[in-house]
């Protein structure tokens, strides 16, 4: 069973044109055919009276079903929904919301945190993955695309653009950030400068982005400070935000194992005691309280949370959704 399921991730990397650690456009290319995954509908009314969230809070000749009633004078008669008139015996119309445009805007974090994975994919190569099923859903719908790649060594703004342009471009700053992130991934950047970064990249999102605009933010949220905090509020206000947090399994289940194992983080290395299966249940009391307490208050700051591991393929996740 286990030699199956590693042919099979072999077979699904081979065909996704990935290695799990780089980042290629190919591999962005493989989610083109696969934006019907990914649903960009709004989950509630719009914010914005110019921008909007597609559906406008007037009825009208749109795309959008809203509901049926019954007929007033005055109301369009190609609009009559002939069998509900049929069975109640009263005139019935259908009323539809009117669809509007809104930019849909990427914002991909690509810091060291992310440079991490134990099984399939790199939790940054999982992001970028999403970041592009997010631009090609776009695309297929007819939005404008903008978005923000960044690292601890540069960062990139994209301003809304449609159709394949903007995708690409996207697709293109994704390869590049990640490129660098990895050339420079044995570099020792202290916490606070990593905080003061993803803070000011959030800062660009709220002069990028316009109200009434949908963004997604994809990142592990591992260094959110007030300060940020305080920025995704004000976004949430005029925007609709949807967060999508990035783990592995080895950050929620350490693995048993026989002997204890060192790893290098960078700034110092820990000795792991993989043997001793009371740590190992400790780590994940304390993980599963670390993450159920971030994930609280992203959504207390206005965000609608999902998850994803790096461990899978994103289109089998986003089924499951």
């Amino acid at each position: 069973m286990k030699q199956a399921t590693q042919l099979s991730t072999q077979a699904w990397l081979e065909q996704c044109h990935s290695n799990g650690a780089q980042l290629g456009l190919k591999e962005l290319l493989y989610y083109k055919p696969k934006a019907n995954l990914l649903s960009l509908k709004p989950s509630a009314r719009i914010k914005s009276a110019q921008a909007g969230q597609y559906l406008a809070p007037h009825k009208g000749r749109g795309m959008e079903f809203a509901e049926v009633r019954q007929y007033q004078y005055g109301d369009d008669i190609r609009a009559i929904d002939w069998r509900v008139t049929a069975r109640t015996g009263e005139a019935h119309t259908k009323l539809y919301q009117e669809e509007k445009e809104r930019p849909v805007f990427v914002f991909t974090d690509l810091t060291n945190s992310m440079l991490f994975g134990s099984k399939l994919l790199l939790k940054s190569v999982q992001a970028a993955h999403l970041s592009a099923l997010v631009a090609w859903s776009a695309c297929q719908r007819g939005d404008r695309l903008g978005g923000i790649v960044f690292s601890e060594y540069g960062h990139h703004e994209l301003k809304p653009a449609a159709r394949d342009k903007g995708v690409l471009a996207l697709c293109h700053q994704l390869c590049d950030i990640h490129q660098l992130a990895l050339q420079n991934r044995e570099q020792v950047v202290e916490h606070q400068q990593i905080e003061n970064r993803f803070a000011d990249n959030l800062k660009r999102l709220t002069h990028l982005a316009k109200p009434g605009s949908l963004i997604y933010l994809i990142s592990d949220f591992t260094h959110l400070s007030d300060t940020s905090f305080k920025q995704l509020e004000r976004l949430a206000r005029h925007c609709e935000l949807i967060g999508c947090h990035i783990s592995d399994p080895f950050e929620h289940q350490l693995p048993a194992y026989r002997e204890a194992i060192t790893v290098d983080a960078g700034a110092g290395s820990w000795t792991l005691p993989l043997m001793d299966k009371q740590f190992r249940s400790k780590f994940a009391e304390q993980a599963a309280d670390v993450f159920a307490k971030r994930l609280a208050r992203l959504k207390r700051a206005g965000m609608t949370m999902q998850s994803f591991s790096a461990a899978t393929p994103l289109e089998s996740q986003l089924l499951r959704y």
